[in-house]
């Protein structure tokens, strides 16, 4: 009957271990909790749900050792239940603590947070003022640019000017070439044929005058020779 019995109480044992452990571990959690509070709530209601199952199984451990048989054995049982109560209240205290520590740390990090705010505004409007001056000097680079490229645009028109002007100076320079070549290959033309024509009237000129000798001689030598 007494093996019977001790079984139960093994249990509970074992389940009041189990518990405290989890406890342990959850408060450890909340001493870590970065935040926000939302979060802290959460591992608190675990915490809560644990510390009602362990004040449970130490109430059933106290139960069993009320109704056993042997006194020392009730007696033992009983130190056990005041160890494990203590050991609870240890828990509770350092769970008060986690959450005074947590929500301290949660409190100065939202400050840090509003500060690091308040800084990343002001960088923000330096930032800003920064981009938009320079904006303005880009804007201003662009203008002397673009400048810049009407000034050359201007320059360009200006040579493609003088080009058109320059080529058709050329072009009408080569039409009086082609012009004055027309006429000294006309005037080459025209002197060749006076030269023909000279030599032509030299020779004509030639022989009339040697005919003309021709008919003098003949007549002087009829008169002065009429025998011949």
């Amino acid at each position: 009957m007494a093996a019977a019995a001790s079984v139960p109480v093994r249990v509970c044992h074992q389940e009041i271990v189990k518990f405290d452990l989890e406890i342990k571990a959850a408060v450890q959690d909340i001493r870590d909790c970065p935040g926000p509070l939302s979060a802290l709530t959460e591992l608190n209601a675990a915490v809560k749900e644990k510390f009602h199952h362990l004040r449970g199984r130490i109430q059933e451990l106290e139960q069993m050792a009320k109704e056993q048989d042997k006194e020392s054995e009730k007696q033992a049982l009983l130190r056990e239940v005041e160890n494990h109560k203590k050991q609870m209240l240890s828990n509770q205290a350092a769970w008060r603590k986690a959450n005074l520590a947590c929500k301290i740390a949660i409190d100065n990090s939202e400050k840090d947070q509003l500060l690091h705010g308040r800084d990343s505004l002001r960088q923000r409007k330096t930032t800003k003022e920064s981009l938009a001056e320079s904006a303005s000097n880009i804007t201003e680079s662009l203008m002397n640019i673009s400048r810049m490229m009407s000034q050359q645009v201007q320059q360009s028109e200006e040579t493609v000017q003088t080009l058109a002007n320059s080529s058709r100076t050329i072009l009408e320079a080569n039409e009086e070439f082609k012009s004055m070549s027309g006429t000294i290959q006309l005037g080459r033309k025209l002197i060749t044929k006076y030269n023909r024509r000279e030599l032509t009237d030299k020779l004509l000129i030639f022989l009339a005058l040697a005919l003309f000798l021709a008919t003098v001689l003949y007549i002087l030598k009829k008169r002065l020779f009429p025998f011949l």
